[in-house]
């Protein structure tokens, strides 16, 4: 399934992965990583690898947190304007797994990722 959202997201610069996570960050305001982290379910050195190439690519800027062992997570203009184009593309592949599964394989689908999300919780 990444696959597939990937080469939808493709025209946009952006992986699935990333999309997630910009969406994640922008929709928290400024998080801190582990909050980040607890919000797109990965680890954090898995979420920190991201995050480099995110902060590398300027579409996320990190900064101090609260206090000195914690840093926070900004998306940029450039990020925002990648959400943006990457939108419209995310759904469309939304819609075509939608209409290739069906209505009842869709919501299995999810049930499953919703029960594979509260294993690793």
């Amino acid at each position: 399934m990444t696959s597939l959202y990937d080469e939808a997201l493709e025209a946009a610069g952006i992986k699935a992965t990333q999309f997630a996570l910009l969406r994640h960050a922008r929709r928290l305001g400024a998080p801190s990583i582990t909050a980040l982290a607890e919000a797109a379910a990965l680890d954090r050195s898995t979420l920190g690898r991201n995050l480099r190439v995110l902060a590398r690519e300027g579409l996320v800027r990190l900064g101090p947190g609260s206090d000195e062992r914690t840093r926070t997570v900004k998306v940029t203009a450039k990020g925002a304007r990648h959400i943006e184009a990457a939108t419209p593309l995310w759904e469309e592949a939304q819609a075509r797994l939608a209409a290739s599964l069906g209505a009842e394989k869709r919501k299995a689908l999810l049930r499953i990722a919703a029960d594979l999300t509260t294993l690793t919780a």
